[in-house]
């Protein structure tokens, strides 16, 4: 699967969030029920139209800039399952969830009936990357990846699940990243430069499920916004498969799975009155707060973090 485009996704993504403005801000409210509805249908259409054409426009782009460089061929799919140790599939799913999140509360400051900010902003994510597995399809690089698309589904599926049965995410996917030495072996491929590495090399990668106790047990005594994270990862890689010649770049470098435990914060659950601050908590909390951590790898060793990022 595609690692250059990923860095595409979070730029497009966070412009578009930016460019609604404040998530909580909500439509005027006045006595005139009809004059509401109205502002209300408008903000809709607004916010789906710069959404869809911000998700087009970026389709576009990505097929210009990155497709166009490749032979292109009837639509087909292709196994990517064994592939950098499935973290791609976890990029997919944190990717999916979050931009179904964002999408729901662009959608809410319309001041829209619940269902429908949920379902159409919801799947938002699904939308979008699915648009780049059709992409993936029609190039004689690549194709259409089940595994991906199951990934997507798992991802928007988490979001949406939540809402329509806690109303609420007591659960949520989170991202962090930090640098390793495989890129400079790589660097074509893992990145080159500060902020590619970050987002390119999959060694240094880690994709958070974290829930607060509290919302679980309702016990008034844990702070809301204390959190439990567990998180996958790997490392040793600088192929997407593993290295079938003894010769091959990355064959003497093991490669193994880590799964990680660690305390969290819940940056949405800190309480503020300011429609800014609340706004910065929500998106800083696709991010996960660096803790002390426990990890475990697949190599069967126990290695303990100060603090891991």
């Amino acid at each position: 699967m595609i690692v250059r485009r990923k860095h595409v996704l979070w730029f497009t993504t966070a412009v578009l969030f930016f460019s609604f403005g404040p998530l909580q801000a909500q439509v005027e409210q006045t006595p005139d029920t009809a004059r509401t509805n109205v502002n209300c249908k408008r903000c809709m259409w607004i916010t789906g139209g710069l959404m869809g054409a911000g998700l087009v426009g970026t389709m576009v782009a990505l097929d210009q800039a990155w497709y166009a460089d490749y032979d292109r061929s009837a639509f087909h799919t292709f196994n990517d399952g064994d592939e950098w140790l499935q973290m791609d599939k976890a990029g997919h799913l944190f990717s999916a969830y979050t931009l179904g999140a964002w999408g729901d509360k662009l959608f809410q400051r319309c001041g829209t009936d619940r269902r429908t900010s949920l379902w159409v902003g919801g799947t938002v994510g699904l939308v979008f990357l699915t648009g780049v597995e059709i992409l993936d399809g029609t190039s004689a690089e690549w194709g259409f990846s089940w595994w991906d698309m199951a990934a997507n589904v798992a991802g928007t599926g988490l979001y949406i699940g939540q809402e329509l049965g806690w109303k609420e995410q007591r659960l949520r996917l989170k991202f962090s990243a930090h640098h390793t030495e495989y890129a400079a072996m790589r660097p074509d491929l893992l990145g080159s430069g500060n902020i590619e590495r970050y987002l390119k090399d999959y060694n240094g990668q880690t994709i958070w499920l974290s829930g607060s106790p509290q919302a679980f047990s309702r016990n008034s005594r844990l702070p809301e916004w204390l959190a439990i994270a567990v998180g996958y990862g790997a490392e040793g890689m600088v192929t997407a498969s593993p290295p079938t010649g003894a010769d091959d770049l990355g064959s003497d470098i093991p490669r193994y799975r880590q799964f990680f435990l660690s305390p969290d914060i819940d940056l949405t659950r800190i309480r503020t009155r300011s429609k800014a601050i609340r706004t910065a908590l929500f998106v800083l909390n696709s991010i996960k707060v660096p803790m002390p951590t426990l990890e475990y790898r697949s190599t069967g060793e126990w290695v303990g973090h100060w603090l891991y990022f």
